[in-house]
């Protein structure tokens, strides 16, 4: 396996591998990363689906990207995943899997159809005193100690930080800054996450601080993302020939281990309540997703707080992997991911309005109409509620978020980033003690619902489903190398590791879909010896267009008084021109707000004007 980028991989249908006729596949999970592994599988690998079988848990594919219409409860769903164009290893998937709401189209381009036509922006970021918009003019407001101090992780060595948190490297100025209220609520990274996490994802998505006071960067799903990722996913694999076997709970790989090499011999589970395996052979493949974000989910309901279940017991798939753990050190530390659910559960509500009522007061937040069924964005992403106790943010879902979603009804995702202790602003106790009634009554106060109106319209006119995820931050933990097992371990033969608590590129990050897919890709070419590069993570971090764009807005669009004297001396050394403005570096510094002043009409990239956001590329 080998990274590339460019065009000259990107197009390639690679020949055949040797011998893999006579090989058969056996899935641990059905998650997204599962899935598209049996796509690269089946598409690059040209595997037969018949030879492919998945084991899932549950009786439904899809892990955290979820969302069902339950026959007693109505439409459920956990969450959503932000997702952007530098997704390399999903995106290369989903361009050959057809979408089942666009004729002719495949997922890929369905989803760039919808962003095209409706492109994703707030018109409202956060909000403060029960649903007034906060001012902050787009500004990030990092004192320049602040900006030192994430300038100083970003370019610290990441053996450096090592079972570190986040908040060792950072000051109480830092967490005052509109900054970081737009980046805990977009990514879920608390101060008591590892500072590693922190700064791995502020090197995979610095061309994101611009449109973190707008998530203008940022795109979302024509549906909800089981409707319009899993199941088109899932229904062609199934055309395939695969096998998904459901109410299969794995408890242990065995393998026989040798300082020279490891090999999966034995597949385990506990099946329809019994228990059984399958012997494998080294010509087989076995690949684990090892640990969930969302195991021991527990829903509640309008009138019953959900159950926070931390136990872990056998068939949890952190279970496996504690016994998959103990046959070899390079099979990771579950432990460091699973047992501190204190600092890695949330509650998340999912919301649905069922009358009028309440609409007009996300309108005025939103500034948006809400009653167009066409997909248009409406708060365009979440609303942080900056003097929540909770740290609440919300988001209306494009209408509609389920392809039988009638209208007049709207789906909100919310959550508490701080869900375990501190009482609400109305409703005095903690998030994970609430009720859905409970958590109405607490968004609508948040809203700016009059007092009076509050429980009569929580109780008739909105139906919330809370749920409790004891796991769902695991992943961000402080953590050091070989916590998380390779992808593909020293030695192994026949087997690899998926998802997001496996060990792949080290400048790509977690929680996200993309790693999950990453994970899948590398896995399968490493195994067969595909003939293709699987793309690297998108450069970002190398280009210097997109780094100068970040700096300048975390510096609000201050401009350099001088440049330092140390930079003027090179480029004249180098360049043998004393004005370096008129070098092309002076150039690039001006395009992009550092120094001096463009001509009238012109922008510079930095400069946000009302979205969507309108800026000019320079190259």
């Amino acid at each position: 396996m080998f990274y590339s980028n460019g065009n000259y991989e990107a197009f390639i249908r690679p020949r055949k591998p040797q011998g893999v006729d006579g090989k058969s596949a056996y899935l641990i999970g059905g998650g997204i990363a599962s899935l598209t592994a049996a796509g690269f599988l089946i598409r690059d690998g040209q595997m037969d689906g018949k030879r492919i079988t998945i084991y899932e848990a549950s009786d439904i594919c899809g892990g955290c990207l979820d969302g069902i219409d339950d026959p007693k409860e109505g439409f459920l769903f956990r969450g959503e995943r932000c997702m952007e164009d530098h997704y390399e290893c999903l995106w290369d998937l989903m361009r050959s899997i057809p979408s089942l709401d666009v004729k002719g189209a495949s997922v890929l381009e369905d989803y760039y159809q919808i962003n095209k036509d409706y492109p994703n922006y707030s018109l409202c970021r956060t909000t403060h005193k029960r649903g007034q918009p906060f001012p902050t003019d787009g500004k990030m407001l990092l004192t320049p100690k602040s900006q030192d101090e994430l300038m100083k992780l970003f370019y610290t060595h990441r053996r450096e930080l090592y079972d570190k948190r986040f908040d060792e490297f950072v000051g109480e100025e830092f967490f005052k800054s509109n900054f970081w209220q737009y980046w805990l609520s977009v990514f879920a990274i608390g101060p008591w996450h590892g500072a590693l996490e922190m700064k791995l994802y502020m090197q995979r998505f610095p061309q994101h601080f611009g449109g973190l006071h707008d998530l203008s960067t940022i795109k979302f799903t024509r549906l909800n993302q089981y409707d319009s990722l899993i199941l088109p996913l899932v229904k062609w694999l199934e055309q395939q020939g695969v096998t998904i076997v459901y109410d299969t709970k794995v408890t242990n790989v065995v393998f026989d281990i040798t300082p020279q090499r490891k090999v999966a011999r034995r597949i385990e589970w506990i099946q329809g309540g019994k228990r059984g395996g399958r012997d494998v052979t080294a010509n087989d493949f076995v690949l684990i997703t090892n640990g969930s974000a969302v195991e021991n989910s527990a829903w509640g309901d309008h009138h019953t707080p959900p159950k926070w279940n931390r136990d872990i017991q056998e068939g949890s798939i952190w279970a496996m992997w504690r016994n998959i753990a103990a046959q070899d050190p390079a099979f990771g530390k579950p432990d460091k991911f699973c047992t501190h659910t204190d600092k890695s559960s949330y509650v998340s509500a999912c919301i649905r309005t069922l009358d009028d009522k309440i609409p007009p007061y996300i309108e005025k937040i939103c500034r948006r109409e809400t009653s167009s069924h066409e997909g248009k964005p409406i708060t365009g992403g979440l609303v942080t509620v900056r003097d929540s106790n909770w740290v609440f943010s919300w988001n209306v879902e494009r209408n509609p978020h389920f392809r039988n979603h009638p209208k007049g009804q709207l789906m909100i995702h919310a959550y508490g980033q701080h869900s375990l202790d501190r009482p609400g602003n109305y409703v005095k106790k903690a998030l994970k003690d609430c009720t859905g009634e409970e958590i109405a009554r607490e968004w609508l106060y948040h809203l700016g619902v009059p007092d009076d109106q509050i429980n009569q319209l929580a109780a008739k006119s909105v139906i919330v489903h809370p749920c409790m995820m004891p796991y769902i931050t695991a992943f961000f933990l402080p953590r050091a190398d070989g916590d998380r097992p390779k992808v593909i371990p020293e030695g192994a033969v026949n087997f690899g590791f998926l998802g997001q608590l496996a060990e792949t590129h080290p400048r790509d990050v977690i929680f996200t879909v993309e790693y999950s897919a990453r994970t899948a890709m590398e896995a399968v070419y490493t195994l067969l010896d595909i003939e293709r590069g699987v793309p690297e993570p998108w450069c970002s971090l190398y280009d210097v267009r997109v780094l100068l764009n970040t700096g300048i807005v975390m510096r609000d669009g201050e401009k350099l008084k001088k440049l330092p004297a140390w930079m003027e001396a090179l480029i004249r050394h180098y360049t043998g021109v004393e004005d370096f403005e008129k070098t092309e570096i002076g150039e690039l510094l001006r395009d992009y707000g550092w120094i001096g002043e463009l001509p009238e009409g012109e922008l510079t990239v930095a400069i946000h004007k009302n979205p969507p956001r309108v800026t000019q590329t320079v190259l």
